[in-house]
């Protein structure tokens, strides 16, 4: 191949040509401040407010519901920590689950220490809730549920709209983690009966530092920052107009082109999957093996270690992770391939390839042949594989 591979979308995507087009405007002739009274500025509010509008129609929600962020995890926080403030007479319960990023984790594990409950579900082995354990964690104090749409690591769509009616009929708040769905599949704020959902830029091929939080009309969340009176009081601080200006055009891409992205990354999807399951032994998929995000392929290899396994794809100019980016400094397992019962040691040997628009079939083609050369290889320096061999009187891959 002539040029890299870029098979990490989940930690972020490329910004496309038309996003980078909008924005420029933004940073130079129209760099007025929104919350100013005169014309000039006045003009970048209205910019404002037709982005928020392009991004409430991919969810059909309201506009005035959606309050931007500088990312999905200030959003996450914002969510989690104002709800817990402002339901406190109520209770002081919420339920999430063993998998959801750290963004929501650790946000929990900080409310625990300031008098929060929290109950942490488990998952069957795709990774998928348990309606059943969910009905059951539900407490006359249970004040929010938040659970993700769909697994950044192993990419499993939860069944949120099931998940929100369990939400309703206890009368729970419930939030989502759109995170890695927005964008990516389809999502009804008010069909699926969702009260707050996050989602960030850079997923989708939008600018990095933007985000949003919707937050269903009604519900009663205090500011989360304070100084100022931008987003309708809710978030101070001057607004990052070229990123969100940014984050509307991609939303407007990403609705238009949902349908035809989401086809050809499912193809491509399969493909890698099957050809890697078929033709590399001693593997398997994480992940629910269709209501996955399309773009979205976890394997796990026995007798392989990731770090080396992602070293190598770098020589060859394939980019890849063994998981979340915001943990990719750690020398633990994933949470999530844990949870979902992997054992240590394979849980150790995982790969997740991220596919985007611009992936090809060559592109494919090219990652599994290394794939196979590249596990072969690191397999032959493995004594616990030579035991394992020697163990079975199993022949040894060529």
């Amino acid at each position: 191949m002539n040029r890299k591979i870029y098979l990490d979308n989940a930690a972020t995507t490329k910004t496309r040509p038309e996003v980078v087009e909008a924005m420029l405007p933004y940073f130079t002739e129209r760099f007025g401040n929104p919350s100013s009274v005169y014309e000039f500025a006045s003009q970048n509010r209205t910019a404002v407010d037709e982005a928020r509008a392009q991004i409430a129609k991919v969810l059909g929600a309201e506009e005035k519901d959606i309050y931007f962020t500088a990312g999905g995890s200030e959003a996450d926080n914002w969510a989690l920590k104002a709800a817990a403030e402002a339901y406190q007479e109520k209770g002081n319960h919420i339920i999430t689950t063993k998998i959801e990023h750290h963004a929501i984790l650790h946000t929990c594990e900080y409310l625990e220490k300031h008098g929060v409950q929290v109950t942490y579900l488990d998952v069957d082995e795709n990774g998928a809730v348990k309606l059943d354990e969910l009905k059951k964690a539900i407490r006359p104090t249970t004040i929010l549920i938040s659970i993700m749409f769909a697994n950044n690591e192993i990419g499993t769509i939860q069944p949120v709209r099931e998940i929100a009616e369990i939400a309703k009929e206890h009368g729970v708040l419930f939030h989502t983690d759109a995170v890695q769905a927005f964008g990516q599949v389809p999502i009804d704020v008010e069909g699926m009966g969702i009260d707050m959902l996050s989602a960030s830029g850079h997923k989708l091929n939008g600018p990095k530092g933007i985000g949003f939080l919707y937050i269903r009309k009604g519900l009663k969340l205090r500011s989360f920052i304070h100084g100022g009176a931008q987003e309708r009081r809710r978030r101070a601080g001057t607004e990052n107009v070229p990123g969100i200006i940014g984050f509307g055009k991609a939303a407007e891409i990403a609705q238009a082109t949902m349908e035809e992205r989401a086809k050809k990354e499912t193809a491509l999807r399969d493909m890698l999957i099957e050809r890697i399951l078929k033709e590399i032994p001693y593997v398997r998929l994480n992940g629910h093996r269709t209501k996955r995000l399309p773009n979205n392929v976890n394997v796990s290899f026995q007798f392989v270690e990731g770090e080396s396994l992602l070293i190598m794809l770098d020589m060859q100019d394939i980019c890849a992770s063994s998981g979340s980016a915001c943990t990719s400094g750690s020398l633990d397992p994933s949470h999530v391939l844990l949870a979902i019962g992997l054992p240590h040691e394979i849980a150790h040997g995982s790969l997740r390839m991220t596919l985007s628009h611009e992936t090809t079939e060559e592109e494919i083609e090219y990652t599994i042949e290394k794939l196979k050369e590249i596990v072969a290889k690191l397999r032959s320096m493995s004594p616990l594989y030579e035991d394992f061999v020697a163990k079975n009187k199993i022949p040894q891959e060529d």
